[in-house]
């Protein structure tokens, strides 16, 4: 478990992270959000003992980061953004490097360097110079040093930086295999995939947390409208009075006209009222054709902007 106690961090006059205050239980992966310059990184490096805050207590299961630093860091694994890797080196030897920095007992750096090279995907580059891998790859080799002493806590700043649709898709699967045995820490811009991966998202704006809640929850909490998107064929434009034959409907909008003659409408409802079954059987009446419908719904993308614009408090 890790427990952030009212922790600020202050370089001068200038206040970095601003007394914020978080839990995040064993098991669990959690997402961190925020702007550039928010926070996010100075909070994990904190979390990590890489810098110590200026005020607040930050606990790994009980344990203060300051009190028993040693203690603590050997609990936590560290995936840096930029995968800073000596590049000279092949991929076995950095990995049994890291173990060796990270005093995992010699009796055993052999075996578990076989098993974090074999979970990460990365067995069959073994023998190859890191520099001559590819961004994919060294991502992968960068989350095996920082698995090699099978620590408890993950930490990932940025983990899929610069890589392709197909190495995102990769290191997103070993995140979410990973986190089946320990906690984690996610830091990305990437907000579709934190949606997916993570269990809870905290936000940080200007040094402050702004909420604290699952995925779902926050795209529910700054959903203010009932949206629903039709796709229709309507030759004689019946649907301009459609509003009047459907109750609870606040506004119907073109939003796109087609080359094969369709018609895209969005139409806004009254809040927590579902119109799909009534405009069904209304459209039907009217012989206008349904193409294609679907309820709009709010991304974690969404809940994220508002909240840092300060639609959501």
């Amino acid at each position: 478990m890790i427990k952030v106690e009212n922790v600020t961090k202050k370089y001068g006059t200038f206040t970095a992270v601003d007394n914020i205050s978080f839990k995040i239980e064993k098991g669990e992966i959690v997402g961190l959000l925020g702007a550039n310059g928010a926070g996010k990184t100075t909070t994990m490096n904190m979390i990590t003992g890489f810098i110590e805050q200026t005020d607040g207590k930050i606990l790994i299961d009980d344990i203060d980061t300051l009190k028993r630093p040693k203690k603590t860091k050997r609990k936590i694994g560290y995936m840096p953004e930029g995968v800073p890797l000596y590049t000279d080196l092949t991929v076995k030897e950095f990995v049994t490097y890291m173990a060796e920095i990270k005093k995992v007992n010699r009796k055993e750096i052999k075996e578990k360097v076989e098993k974090v090279l074999k979970e990460t995907g990365i067995e069959d580059v073994k023998n190859k110079l890191i520099k001559n891998l590819s961004r994919g790859y060294k991502q992968r080799v960068s989350l095996a040093g920082t698995l090699v002493n099978d620590p408890e806590i993950l930490i990932l700043d940025e983990p899929t930086v610069g890589l392709d649709p197909k190495q995102i898709t990769e290191i997103r699967s070993l995140i979410k295999k990973f986190g089946q045995n320990h906690t984690v820490i996610l830091s990305s811009h990437i907000l579709s995939e934190v949606s997916q991966i993570c269990d809870k998202v905290i936000i940080i704006n200007k040094g402050k947390i702004i909420a604290v809640d699952t995925p779902k929850n926050l795209e529910e909490r700054v959903s203010n409208d009932n949206s629903v998107y039709v796709t229709v064929e309507d030759k004689e434009n019946k649907i301009d009075s459609i509003k009047d034959k459907i109750k609870n409907i606040k506004e119907v909008k073109l939003v796109e006209q087609n080359n094969d003659g369709t018609k895209k409408y969005m139409i806004l409802g009254e809040k927590d009222k579902d119109l799909r079954k009534e405009i069904f059987e209304v459209f039907a009446k009217e012989d206008i054709t349904i193409f294609e419908m679907k309820k709009a719904d709010s991304t974690l993308e969404d809940a994220f902007m508002k909240l840092i614009e300060g639609g959501e408090k």
